[in-house]
Formats: structure tokens, C-alpha cells, sequence
């Protein structure tokens, strides 16, 4: 078998069998493909396509090509939750201790932010002696007793998709769903859950800028993870709008905190008892409004907010600053955003939005980039609220003013305000699983 045939067959839009994909995965691990060709082969099925039998297969390859792991030590239905990525979404750190205190189980290992997008392991660790890089038997055990852990990525998962990505980001492959899709659920079928719920983000802060793409791309995503043997059902959730109004890793866990304790944002109250309760569906609880209605229960009882703290104590955090957020280190320097003019506000640029946060020092710009825990913005105003000409817009934080002008400057950029008062989209736009494409007005 060779590669320049395969590279051929996927030029001609033919379909790859399941043989010729495992070796074109398996050689190029094993570096016996070089980049070159792999690019090739990259470039045409931007082109060209995978069908759903082609994606199932080389996502399961790119999987396999390193750990699976085994939660098979956790007792019960485990499920998982991944987030394609947004701004201001802190919403593991909310469903995690909902599902949680309605008896399901979930392991989840979650990865940190780069650019405009922030990562749930960063959030967490500006919790005081947080620990996220946790032994796999201690990670079994912190589940079982608690009922949750997140931890970050570890060991050798998915080395196919680590080599891939690199090879697309310099290739400008990046953006086709076939290879998308196989990198977010060859990494979440190699962490090993039986059950995976997605929240595909649409809108400006998003990498699906449409709603169609986004359905498209979480339909393949549901097909692989079926054909996998997973339960599967993807939310499809507004990220045309910064998610809460906390942006940055210290704002977004006492944001968080104080959703756990019934005081939340509208908007992120609402996203995080509808992935609470898809999750405790899958996790075989009821039907999805039976399941909402226990995730009211565990906020409403204390009971979530209860497993929050369980978790931060048993991967060695410090759970005052749970119990009382103002013990949170703050930043040492504030600064309000005002608008210029009178108006609704009708739209947001979401990634501009979490790129003003970065010149705050809330985010990365290399991986190699310091995070500033308590840099970030509080929001107080989005889409759908009047201003007034000075009426305040946005509260940003650091620890240097020579940040805020700049950070000042792309905020204001990512707000639109006009005469007209704008039509509220919904905050989810459908939900996708085997069984078909539900929308919703």
C-alpha cells in the first residue's frame, strides 16, 4: 500500500476503506509517512470530503493510536461534556457538580485556553493549591467518592491528533468539519467515557461562525461517537454573546460559584440546566425535563454547590475562597468602559471581546504565556440593553493601566449600538442525536 495511491483515490473524491485510513494514520504516527504527503492528503479532503463511514473509522484510528483509557474503576454510567470553546464559558465548572449531586458520575479531563478562548484548567487553578494534574488511580477514586473530578489532559492520548493539528494550523487546514470532527471526538473517545454530551458553540465568539455549519459539524460528531458505541447528543448554544459576565479565570469561578448558589446570570443559568440536564439523560435519569428539574433541585438544595466543594477539597484547593469568594485574590486596578452614545446595544463581537481580555492579561498569546488569574472583564451591559451616552459598558481589571487603553480600544470596538432595539436569538438553537435535528425558535 501506498500513500500517493491514497492521496490519488481522495483527489478523485473516491472513498478511502477502512484498511487504507488505518495505515495512513498508523504510518504517519510511526513517522513512516512524511508531512509532505500528509499535507496532500489533508489539502484533498478540504476538498473533497470524508463520507460518515471514513470520519468514524480514522477518528477511532487517530483514538487508538495511543492510550485509551480504561474508567471501567468508576462505578456507574460515566458521561462527559466537551465545549467546541467560547468566551466566558465557565459552564463545567457549574454542570459538573449538578450532575454530580443527582448521582451521576463524571471524569473529565479538560484542556487550558489559548488566544481569545479560555481554558477550564487555567479557571481552576486560580483557586488556591488546586490541583489539576492528578495520578489516573487518585482520579478514579476522587470520582467514585465525590461524584466529579476535573483534571487536565494527560498521558498519550490521541498522538495522532497532536501531530495532525500541528500539521493543519501550518497548512491551512484547519477549517473542514471531516477533520474537526475527527479531533474533538477522537480525544473524547480515548478519554474513555460511556456517554459524551457537546455544546457546539455558533456565533462571532465561536469557530462555527454559522448556525448551519455548526449543526453539520455536530451531526458528523454524533455519528462517529454512535458508531463508537457512545451515547451521543450535541446543544447547539449562542456564542454570539460572551457567555455570563465574567471574562477572565478568578471572575469566571465566582461566577460559576454564585450560579451554583441560585444567583447566576440569566443566560448561563439557563445554558447549564439544560447541559445538566442532556447529561443526566444520557447518564440514564429520565427524560430531559425530568432531568431539569432534579438539576433545580441540586442548586436550590445546595446539594451542587456542596459537590463543588467536595472536589476542590480532594484535589487539594483551597475551599474558602468557595465558601466566601471575596477571599479570591483581586487585581490590584480597575477601570470602566462607558459608552459614547445612547442606543440598544444590538451586537457583540464575542471574539473581540475575549481578545480584550488577553491585553488584560486573562489569556494566552503563545503557550508559553503567563496567565494573570484575577485579570478580566465584568460586563454590564449586552445585547438587548438601552444605554445612555457614559452609562457604564464594562469594568476591566489588571495589574498594570498600561493595559487598559488598548483593552479599552478592542472593547469598544466589539460593541454596536444603534437606535433600533435587536430581535434576542435563542440561547440554544437545536439539539442533535441519533434520533434526528430538533430547532428551536
Amino acid at each position: 500500500m501506498r500513500m500517493v495511491d491514497l492521496i490519488s483515490k481522495k483527489k478523485s473524491s473516491e472513498i478511502l476503506t477502512d484498511e487504507e485510513i488505518q495505515f495512513m494514520i498508523d504510518g504517519y504516527v510511526k513517522e513512516e509517512i512524511p508531512d509532505y504527503q500528509m499535507s496532500a492528503m489533508l489539502m484533498a479532503i478540504c476538498f473533497n470530503g470524508m463520507t460518515d463511514h471514513e470520519m468514524a473509522v480514522m477518528t477511532g484510528a487517530m483514538a487508538h493510536s495511543g492510550d485509551m483509557v480504561d474508567l471501567s474503576a468508576i462505578e456507574g454510567i460515566k458521561v462527559d461534556k466537551h465545549s467546541t470553546g467560547g468566551v466566558g464559558d465557565k459552564t463545567t465548572l457549574v454542570i459538573a457538580p449538578i450532575v454530580a449531586a443527582c448521582g451521576g458520575k463524571v471524569a473529565k479531563m479538560s484542556g487550558r485556553g489559548l488566544g481569545h478562548t479560555g481554558g477550564t484548567v487555567d479557571k481552576m487553578e486560580s483557586i488556591p493549591g488546586m490541583r489539576t494534574s492528578i495520578p489516573r488511580d487518585e482520579f478514579f477514586d476522587i470520582v467514585n467518592k465525590t461524584g466529579l473530578s476535573v483534571i487536565g489532559q494527560s498521558g498519550n492520548l490521541a498522538p495522532a491528533d497532536k501531530k495532525l493539528y500541528a500539521l493543519r494550523d501550518v497548512t491551512a487546514t484547519v477549517n473542514s468539519i471531516p477533520l474537526i470532527a475527527s479531533s474533538i471526538m477522537s480525544k473524547k473517545l480515548a478519554a474513555g467515557s460511556d456517554s459524551i454530551l457537546l455544546d457546539v458553540k455558533t456565533g462571532s465568539g465561536a469557530f462555527m461562525k454559522t448556525l448551519d455549519d455548526s449543526i453539520l459539524l455536530a451531526s458528523k460528531m454524533v455519528a462517529i461517537g454512535e458508531h463508537e458505541g457512545r451515547r451521543m447528543v450535541a446543544l447547539i448554544t449562542d456564542m454570539d454573546t460572551p457567555l455570563g459576565n465574567a471574562i477572565g479565570s478568578s471572575l469566571e469561578v465566582i461566577e460559576a460559584i454564585q450560579t451554583l448558589q441560585g444567583n447566576g446570570p440569566e443566560d448561563l443559568t439557563s445554558i447549564c440546566l439544560s447541559l445538566s440536564a442532556n447529561m443526566l439523560h444520557l447518564s440514564g435519569m429520565g427524560d430531559v425535563e425530568t432531568c431539569k428539574n432534579m438539576a433545580r433541585e441540586a442548586i436550590a438544595s445546595g446539594r451542587a454547590l456542596g459537590k463543588l466543594i467536595d472536589m476542590v477539597e480532594a484535589q487539594g484547593g483551597d475551599s474558602s475562597v468557595v465558601k466566601d469568594t471575596n477571599a479570591f485574590e483581586k487585581a490590584p486596578l480597575s477601570y470602566e468602559v462607558r459608552s459614547d452614545r445612547d442606543g440598544y446595544v444590538t451586537h457583540m463581537n464575542t471574539e473581540r471581546c475575549g481578545i480584550a481580555s488577553v491585553a488584560l492579561g486573562a489569556g494566552r498569546v503563545t503557550k508559553e504565556s503567563a496567565i494573570d488569574y484575577s485579570a478580566g472583564i465584568i460586563l454590564d451591559k449586552k445585547v438587548g440593553a438601552f444605554v445612555n451616552k457614559g452609562d457604564l459598558l464594562a469594568t476591566l481589571y489588571a495589574s498594570d493601566e498600561k493595559m487598559f487603553a488598548e483593552a479599552e480600544s478592542i472593547l469598544l470596538e466589539a460593541y454596536t449600538i444603534s437606535d433600533e432595539k435587536p430581535k434576542m436569538e435563542p440561547l440554544i438553537f437545536a439539539r442533535v442525536s441519533k434520533e434526528g435535528i430538533e430547532k428551536y425558535s
